[in-house]
């Protein structure tokens, strides 16, 4: 099947349904992904080597708002966000949510293996501590597992922007 860079809830279950039927194993994952950079990459990376298929939620402008990144956040828009992601070769999908969390897609993917940042912590139970992962228990009771993947160091949306305003200070 040729994938399309976007995918939506309708066309994505067809493909779940069919790699799930050839035994693949799935791996799921979400975020902002502003300003594409080489922690992103380096994730998305690590996160496919967890399995056969990677897809990426990506949160819609509406919802980086609500998330209080910034006044000014999201700086490229949700349609560039996710096809910018789509091109990267070890992303199998991308979806756009509008949602607070990523709940409603986890659900109807089921995957086998979640995955977040290292700022998250696979082993956190409380859903009010900002470490836990959002799913993480309707994973683990689908069979599925969850998984952390280290940070690269220095390389954050957010400290990208701030150098810049730093520099653009010094002009």
């Amino acid at each position: 099947m040729m994938l399309s860079p976007l995918m939506n809830r309708d066309n994505l279950s067809v493909y779940i349904s069919e790699w799930k039927g050839k035994g693949l194993k799935i791996v799921f994952t979400n975020g902002v992904f502003d300003i594409l950079h080489l922690g992103h990459v380096d994730y998305l990376t690590k996160a496919r080597a967890l399995g056969d298929v990677l897809i990426v939620g990506v949160n819609n402008d509406e919802s980086v708002r609500r998330l209080n990144k910034a006044p000014e956040r999201p700086i490229n828009p949700e349609y560039a966000r996710a096809t910018l992601l789509s091109a990267l070769k070890c992303v199998d999908a991308t979806i756009i949510f509008g949602e607070d969390t990523p709940l409603e897609l986890i659900q109807d993917i089921l995957p086998d293996v979640l995955v977040k940042g290292g700022d998250y912590d696979p082993q956190e139970t409380d859903t009010q501590s900002k470490q836990y992962m959002v799913g993480s228990d309707i994973v683990r009771a689908s069979g599925g597992r969850v998984a952390a993947i280290p940070l690269v160091e220095g390389y954050s949306t957010t400290g990208i922007l701030a150098k810049g305003q730093t520099k653009l200070g010094d002009i």
